[in-house]
């Protein structure tokens, strides 16, 4: 797949243009020449040249890269990415809930830092002592700054027992981390009972299986007649749309769950599975932390008037990613679309109000006192009205 980017020749040409009205030695200017003519593209020949005559040899797989990053950047998305190879092999792990890294959530917030969203338990960063919220200003000794998440992320991932170090910035102070990268089994799902009657389900991450658990635990709760039931989407970033769809289905009798558009085509509605817990009181815990899928299921639930969201304002993340693979084995994952909510609303760059608001910071303890007294009232009202 020859490719270049097009940004290069232009940043080339103004050097040569700076260097020359600057009283620097420069040649002649080349024009295309007739192997040029053989070549389908401005790309393909501007592959070619920089091949065969740049005095410091690049290899072609690299040159490739750079032209589909540099067409990537043309987009102006900081979702769209592009995977080399490996990176592309161990990005599908993480969907499936296992990788080798160090067990990092990291994202890049409105205000251009990378941050850590979450740390997974008896990975390596917690070893380190990486905390949530710390901030990532290098990798490898490699600034971050103008990398894609993708790139960051790849990096932090590698190789059973290698090495990897990385600078933080916490409370404005740099911290220096060196990790050694092992086996990370997500925990993205987890069961507790907050009181007798009332379980909370945890979810860290939408990956692989995650939509048939829940819906297994909910119908256990169902038989169990549980008060109520609290679903923890926290600092939870998303994941895979169809287990989002069948997460919310577990709370769901049929009926929509989300919509999209892409280009060129018309809307597609996904709807619920059919035979969920539709009587069982629910609660929704979300913060800032909660985007993409994640809001997905919130504001389904919400709209579908099912439960009732407790937290603070969801991240806004409302576009549609969908990787596909190149030749090689590479692939570019592209925002191909946006979703809208059951009653029409964009997440993006909007996110989700919470019904019952809690401020950012408040103890996990506090929040679950009052997801519980939510509940109360939830049960207390049941069957006390209805509509004709």
């Amino acid at each position: 797949m020859p490719l270049t980017r097009p940004l290069k020749i232009v940043a080339a040409s103004a050097a040569l243009l700076t260097a020359y009205g600057a009283g620097a030695a420069t040649m002649a200017i080349s024009r295309p020449t007739g192997d040029d003519e053989h070549r389908t593209s401005v790309l393909d020949q501007a592959e070619h040249r920089i091949a065969s005559q740049a005095a410091h040899p690049v290899p072609l797989a690299r040159l490739q890269q750079a032209a589909v990053e540099g067409m990537l950047s043309a987009l102006d998305d900081r979702w769209s990415a592009y995977y080399a190879p490996a990176d592309f092999t161990r990005f599908e792990q993480v969907l499936s809930g296992s990788y080798s890294g160090v067990g990092l959530w990291v994202r890049r917030g409105a205000d251009g830092l990378l941050h850590v969203l979450t740390v997974e338990p008896h990975s390596p960063a917690r070893a380190a002592g990486v905390r949530p919220g710390d901030v990532v200003v290098s990798v490898g000794g490699q600034p971050v700054a103008a990398r894609s998440v993708a790139d960051v992320v790849s990096h932090l991932r590698g190789n059973v027992g290698s090495t990897v170090a990385v600078g933080l910035l916490r409370h404005g102070h740099p911290v220096s981390v060196v990790m050694r990268r092992a086996a990370v089994t997500d925990d993205d799902v987890r069961a507790s009972m907050i009181t007798r009657g009332i379980e909370r389900l945890r979810i860290a991450a939408f990956t692989r299986g995650v939509g048939r658990w829940v819906r297994h635990r909910v119908a256990a709760a169902q038989r169990q007649h549980l008060d109520g039931i609290v679903l923890d989407l926290r600092g939870d970033p998303g994941g895979l749309l169809d287990e989002a769809v069948e997460t919310a289905s577990a709370f769901l009798d049929g009926g929509p769950v989300v919509s999209y558009q892409q280009r060129g085509s018309a809307a597609r509605v996904l709807d619920a599975l059919g035979h969920g817990d539709t009587t069982t009181p629910l609660v929704v815990l979300v913060d800032g932390g909660t985007a993409s899928a994640a809001e997905i299921v919130a504001a389904a639930l919400q709209d579908r008037g099912r439960a009732v969201l407790l937290g603070s304002r969801t991240f806004g993340k409302g576009s549609v990613q969908a990787p596909s693979q190149l030749s090689d084995g590479s692939a570019l994952e592209l925002t191909v679309g946006r979703y809208l909510t059951p009653g029409g609303r964009s997440l993006d760059g909007v996110g989700v109000d919470p019904d019952v608001a809690v401020p950012p910071g408040t103890s996990t303890s506090a929040v679950e006192q009052r997801a519980i007294e939510v509940l109360s009232g939830l049960t207390a009202d049941a069957g006390s009205s209805g509509r004709g």
